[in-house]
């Protein structure tokens, strides 16, 4: 682990271009030998668009693991290296959506879901807002020591999954809070809630969040045009949240869907999303 981060913070001082560049070869490598990976971001895709021609989800699929492989060096220079090539070209929308909130002396949790843009773009908004984080704690403590120095680089704050207490107690403060709840959380207050049509096991943390501490829930899309990022920060959702959890989870992921739709490619399609089925149903990924 040590010499894995070790090449990762090497790699974050690489030009930009050299980097998407390595990024693309290693994704391209990545596809051929990553079995497994391949196997489950290919049913993934199967599922989530199944009216798509197969010719045109297979190079969806190839462009995914060259955006893998691009994201693999985001991650690297968000936590090793510098953010100033991408600020002189990130374009940011929708912050003045905040404001009214903000005057409320509410909380703000900001909901997306796991891009391979998720680190660098988190490091561009903690540029213009004093954003907090949400992550799963890591089994290696390498790892773990890694990913809290890497991300208190320019976070204002991170909260483990089991740290939910303290999350909610800055929210009420009127804090920031990303989030990202589209993934199989096992052991978790769960709905199966459609994602692409497709029932998916979701956790209600969104619901619960809001509803324990009042905080206004908003998208936070974020994707790369080329070497270029773009940041947008979507309206509040309405009358959120409503006494039904299933409910308010099938809103988040419809706003999630809605992030994938703009930038499919740089989804992490690689996670079984649809491992957890509801009963009678089967798992698509087969045993492992």
């Amino acid at each position: 682990m040590w010499l894995a981060l070790g090449v990762m913070c090497l790699g974050a001082r690489l030009p930009w271009s050299l980097q998407r560049g390595l990024g693309r070869i290693i994704g391209a490598i990545a596809l051929r030998i990553g079995t497994s990976r391949r196997k489950a971001a290919r049913i993934n895709l199967e599922l989530c668009f199944p009216e798509m021609p197969a010719e045109q989800r297979e190079r969806l699929l190839r462009e995914s693991f060259r955006d893998l492989g691009i994201g693999f060096f985001e991650f690297a220079r968000a936590w090793w290296g510098s953010a100033t090539p991408m600020r002189r070209t990130v374009r940011i929308e929708g912050l003045e959506l905040l404001d009214g909130i903000r005057a409320q002396g509410r909380g703000v949790l900001m909901v997306s879901g796991h891009f391979m843009t998720l680190e660098m773009c988190g490091r561009l908004m903690c540029d213009h807002l004093p954003l907090a984080g949400m992550y799963r704690r890591h089994r290696s403590p390498v790892m773990e020591w890694a990913v809290k120095r890497g991300r208190l680089r320019y976070a204002k704050a991170m909260f483990t999954n089991d740290e939910v207490r303290a999350a909610i107690r800055h929210l009420k403060q009127g804090g920031f809070l990303w989030y990202a709840p589209d993934q199989d959380m096992r052991g978790k207050d769960t709905v199966f809630a459609p994602f692409f049509g497709v029932p998916a096991a979701t956790i209600t943390a969104t619901h619960q969040f809001s509803r324990l501490s009042g905080c206004a829930v908003v998208p936070f899309f974020h994707r790369r045009e080329g070497a270029d990022y773009v940041l947008r920060i979507g309206a509040p959702l309405e009358d959120f949240p409503s006494s039904d959890a299933a409910v308010d989870s099938t809103r988040v992921n419809a706003a999630i869907e809605a992030m994938v739709r703009e930038a499919p490619t740089q989804y992490l399609w690689i996670h079984r999303r649809f491992k957890r089925r509801p009963p009678g149903m089967t798992s698509p990924y087969g045993k492992r």
